[in-house]
């Protein structure tokens, strides 16, 4: 089953953990990429200092305001695109981060497998003939740990355990 905009628009902490387990699925003329979300991590609004929304509305974050199920594409120290997905609705800067699959364990790793750029930036996973997350049915047990590298917020949201890891 392909996911639709309703599990999408819901509070990031429940998405979050939602996602572990689920299949991300790239489809491109040379055929199609599959890969088991191992990994995600949650970004909760202009009060979560970690998050890129915590400085307000920009034009990089403009994105985090849409509809729940945007894709949100940043670049990261110059060179590796990162995939988000908007959730917690409409004007709510909540999204989860696509942190590691199964195969590939890095953030950047999975975008570049994937083929995701700043050409997937604010365009709906919901719908989208090229980019979708199924589910399988498939759950796995889940643990929790604090978010990596974001040195930068305080320390209150650097030792929130808003990443949730796929066990096993």
């Amino acid at each position: 089953m392909i996911l639709g905009y309703d599990f999408f628009d819901r509070d990031v902490l429940e998405v979050a953990p939602d996602l572990v387990g689920k299949i991300l699925v790239r489809r491109t003329e040379n055929g199609e990429v599959r890969e088991r979300i191992a990994e995600t991590e949650a970004y909760r609004g202009e009060e979560d200092t970690a998050c890129h929304a915590s400085k307000g509305r920009t034009q990089r974050t403009e994105v985090m305001y849409h509809d729940s199920g945007t894709v949100y594409v940043y670049l990261c120290y110059g060179m590796h695109w990162l995939m988000n997905i908007v959730t917690g609705g409409k004007d709510n800067p909540q999204a989860v981060l696509i942190r590691a699959g199964v195969e590939y364990n890095g953030p950047a790793k999975l975008t570049k497998k994937l083929g995701v750029d700043k050409a997937f930036n604010d365009v709906s996973i919901v719908g989208n003939e090229e980019i979708c997350i199924e589910d399988d049915g498939y759950r796995p047990k889940i643990k929790t740990d604090k978010r990596v590298g974001i040195d930068y917020a305080t320390e209150e949201y650097r030792n929130k355990k808003w990443r949730f890891i796929a066990e096993g």
